[in-house]
């Protein structure tokens, strides 16, 4: 179970009424898409709609419809200097005093999203490893941290799934379609074995491998005579090469955890709805 889920039924359990907050429409820029929610209590918040002072406005009314005991109300807001933003956009919000039904179905849609998110399969828990799990263990993906080594993946601190595999290429052959896989192990040929598997896949989001451009040029090699000529096209090696000299393993996870939750989320559709274009007299 995912951190924000835990965090959720702590937040939802609590007898102290609540206001959800949707954004029901969406026109032009806006921080946050259709169909995004937050919850707000009197001195409790969860989620967001993006921030600003869009979200001020919003949490400001929901509290005073707490406060005045009312059940539910709407806000039409232009995204610019009359509230003090620049997206250029426009929103509406439904703002619903919560139910215990209510509370059952938000928590219900967050743990379906949950069974959604995209897998990361970080294979090797080393220094790197570990630090890519610090980082991806606050997003909204579910990272498996896999490795031979007991030892090792011991010393991992972050909330995610930990698995002592003695063959962890089973864990790419297991993996649904979709997934990113990021191979530092402690071997080089144990690399290779893994790096291929996932680009035999052929559905894989992201496949990377630490490295460099010598080591990518190996793994080719290998490959042409180990898996029959198996492309390595769509492999990120070296990964997190930004061009920084600075190789601290907390450094490398930033960058690689951005190139994965960039490929991850490359094709991603708005969640909950679509930007539409704004009626004339809300633009005026």
């Amino acid at each position: 179970m995912s951190f924000s889920v835990r965090q959720a039924e702590t937040f939802f359990s609590a007898s102290k009424p609540l206001i959800r907050i949707e954004l029901t429409r969406v026109w032009g820029s806006s921080p946050r898409e259709a169909g995004t929610e937050m919850f707000v209590g009197l001195e409790t918040l969860f989620g967001t709609i993006g921030g600003g002072q869009l979200e001020h406005i919003a949490i400001t009314q929901a509290r005073t419809m707490l406060v005045e005991g009312t059940l539910a109300g709407q806000l039409d807001l232009p995204l610019g200097p009359e509230i003090g933003q620049c997206c250029g956009g426009r929103v509406e919000l439904q703002l619903t005093r919560m139910r215990r039904a209510d509370r059952q179905d938000a928590l219900y849609r967050l743990r379906r999203e949950e069974k959604t998110l995209p897998h990361v399969y970080v294979l090797g828990a080393g220094h790197v490893g570990r630090a890519i799990a610090n980082v991806l263990q606050h997003a909204p993906v579910n990272c498996i941290l896999v490795d031979m080594r007991k030892e090792e993946l011991a010393q991992c601190s972050a909330e995610v799934d930990m698995r002592l595999r003695a063959i962890p290429e089973v864990e790419i052959y297991n993996a649904p379609e979709g997934s990113a896989f990021v191979v530092l192990t402690h071997d080089h040929g144990l690399d290779f074995l893994l790096t291929s598997a996932a680009l035999e896949l052929g559905h894989a989001a992201y496949v990377g491998m630490i490295g460099s451009a010598t080591k990518r040029a190996k793994l080719r090699s290998w490959c042409d005579s180990h898996c029959n000529g198996l492309s390595i096209d769509q492999l990120t090696c070296p990964i997190g090469a930004t061009g920084s000299p600075d190789k601290r393993p907390e450094i490398i996870a930033a960058f690689v955890a951005s190139e994965v939750l960039t490929a991850l989320t490359a094709g991603v559709r708005a969640v909950g709805g679509r930007e539409e274009t704004a009626p004339l007299q809300a633009a005026q």
